[in-house]
């Protein structure tokens, strides 16, 4: 059917209306006000006294105001109000509860990630093995740990800060240090090993005599070492410049191992680079010379101690670690290890032999048995390592004077020595890992490490105080100790010593299991029982140990099938997300 025209004309007349009225309203938006400059309280208002209670009620809701948080009568902090509503800010929350958090970007959205807690749980693969990696070791690096000095020059053990800022030699430490070392050695890949020279000849570069100087090197069959040696002769003089090994291009393997004999005021240097490319490279000196000081330092050159023995040696160093310690020596901080590292020359001083220079990406085997060789060579006669440095519990209520034993510490160095007998063979670790039973028979009160809760329960004190703090995690790890030793003894043991090392683990592990619910707070973990001892306040475990109480469990519970270790493990890793135990 055909539109009249008078309809067409209408119909027309209304659109146009429509499009008159559209773009009046768009000029008025244009020339508004911006939102921030309206009064929303006062729109609202209007909006509630036209009887449009709803409108308001939704306009309300998202509008924000500032308002005092008290505190517990105590002190306030600023919040922010939206309607029954009111934000406080993370800052005051992350202090107040403990918890973590940071801004972070997730599927290109802004977020809060926040944490209850700050440490990972390392989960056992496979069942835990006496001669397989310790526990989850491999993910340890100790020697950069700031409580590390350096890595002794004459020992290849780390100095401890810990307790004494001269340093130590702290056998926890420097079984850690074994430990993490062997972990990797079977978790990693086989490191790239570039040798040097073999006393045969010399490969990747060679080696310059300098010209000033009486300086020069000559090649033999040396009767001791039974090898082909480099015999080097300097001066010693100020301006002589030694012997060097001029290297073909820098290299970027930064773990040096080398025989060496020094005969007169020798000393071997390694000269590294760092940085580069756009900008001019950076020059540093890692010396290691006759002298029983630990570590000196003059700006940019380093100096170790190797001793003054002129027998045979054999060095193993980590560089960069060498270096960087060196640079924080003195600091309140860790340096920051220089961008770009790499090996520019190695340099001979005075009269001394060197065989078998390498560089390598890493030497966790030699780093092992440096720890291992420690304990052999240290143990006492009570079957110890004796901590020669005072450690004071509780504000000073607790205190041990230089010379106490450690169960963790004996416990840990079993660890170490069954694994080098397991690797070797060698009867020396075996037997030293054996004696290392003596300590755990006698009590703290005697100068051992063994005591009773409630004179029932034995307990091995990482911290053989009088009265005992009873330390969670320190028992535990040397209770792996007398695993580790028990499952190693076989034929030509010592019976007597082997049978000792089974009923103390079982022993401890019956006192574990009964005891274990004594450092549950419901919403953590306590280090210790020094509040049972002292009547003193709990001292609560923070995020990291509480994660290795639960991954020592969870590694227990690998080795015994009482169910209460994996119970117990997970009740506690809820804790680390915010659960607690229910209320009354």
């Amino acid at each position: 059917m055909r539109m009249r025209p008078t309809k067409k004309f209408l119909l027309a007349l209304v659109l146009s209306g429509a499009t008159l009225t559209a773009l009046s309203y768009w000029a008025r938006c244009s020339t508004a006000s911006p939102l921030s400059a309206v009064d929303v309280g006062a729109l609202l208002g209007q909006a509630e006294s036209r009887g449009n209670a709803n409108l308001a009620a939704k306009g309300r809701a998202h509008v924000s105001q500032d308002i005092p948080c008290i505190i517990n009568d105590e002190y306030s902090v600023s919040c922010r109000r939206e309607a029954s509503e009111v934000y406080v800010p993370f800052s005051f929350l992350r202090k107040y509860f403990e918890v973590y958090g940071k801004l972070a970007y997730r599927d290109g959205k802004e977020v809060l990630d926040w944490q209850h807690s700050y440490s990972k749980v390392m989960v056992p693969q496979a069942r835990y093995q006496h001669t397989g990696p310790f526990l989850w070791f491999e993910n340890y690096n100790v020697a950069v740990r700031d409580r590390v000095k350096c890595i002794s020059g004459l020992e290849g053990v780390p100095i401890s800060t810990q307790w004494d800022p001269r340093g130590h030699l702290y056998p926890v430490q420097i079984a850690q240090f074994g430990l993490s070392h062997f972990s990797k050695n079977l978790s990693e890949p086989r490191p790239l090993v570039i040798v040097l020279d073999d006393g045969i000849r010399a490969q990747y570069g060679s080696w310059v005599a300098s010209s000033k100087g009486k300086a020069g090197y000559t090649r033999f069959v040396d009767d001791t070492a039974q090898s082909h040696v480099v015999e080097f002769t300097t001066s010693g003089t100020a301006e002589d410049q030694g012997v060097a090994f001029a290297l073909r291009k820098e290299l970027y393997n930064l773990t040096l191992s080398v025989d060496l004999r020094v005969i007169f005021n020798g000393s071997l240097s390694v000269v590294l680079t760092a940085g580069g490319g756009g900008g001019k490279p950076s020059l540093y000196g890692v010396h290691y010379i006759m002298t029983d000081t630990h570590l000196a330092v003059d700006d940019r050159d380093i100096y170790y101690g190797i001793g003054t023995s002129r027998s045979w040696m054999h060095l193993t160093r980590d560089l960069g670690v060498d270096l960087v310690k060196g640079l924080s020596f003195g600091q309140h901080r860790t340096a920051a290890r220089p961008r770009n590292l790499r090996v520019h020359s190695i340099v001979l001083r005075g009269h001394g032999l060197l065989d078998n220079l390498t560089l390598s990406s890493s030497a966790h085997e030699a780093h092992f048995f440096d720890a291992a060789d420690w304990f052999v060579r240290r143990q006492d006669d009570a079957g110890g390592w004796p901590i020669k440095v005072t450690r004071r519990l509780s504000n000073g209520m607790l205190e041990l004077e230089p010379g106490w034993y450690s169960a963790m510490a004996q416990g840990q160095a079993m660890s170490v020595l069954t694994r080098a007998f397991a690797t070797t063979g060698k009867r020396d670790y075996l037997d030293a890992a054996l004696r290392a039973v003596g300590p755990f028979r006698i009590r703290s009160e005697s100068r051992g490490v063994m005591t009773t809760f409630l004179g029932k329960f034995v307990w091995y004190e990482e911290y053989p105080t009088v009265p005992s703090s009873f330390v969670l995690n320190g028992f535990i790890y040397s209770l792996f100790g007398l695993y580790d030793l028990k499952s190693t003894c076989g034929e030509g043991s010592s019976e007597e010593l082997c049978r000792d090392a089974a009923k103390l683990f079982a022993d401890g592990m019956v006192s574990l299991k009964r005891m274990l619910p004594l450092f549950d707070t419901g919403s953590g973990t306590v280090y210790d029982l020094r509040h049972f001892s002292l009547g003193v306040a709990p001292n609560l475990a923070r995020w990291d140990y509480h994660t290795t109480h639960i991954n020592q469990l969870l590694y227990l519970g690998t080795i015994d099938d009482d169910p209460a270790f994996g119970a117990t493990a997970e009740r506690w890793v809820q804790y680390m997300k915010g659960k607690r135990a229910p209320h009354n």
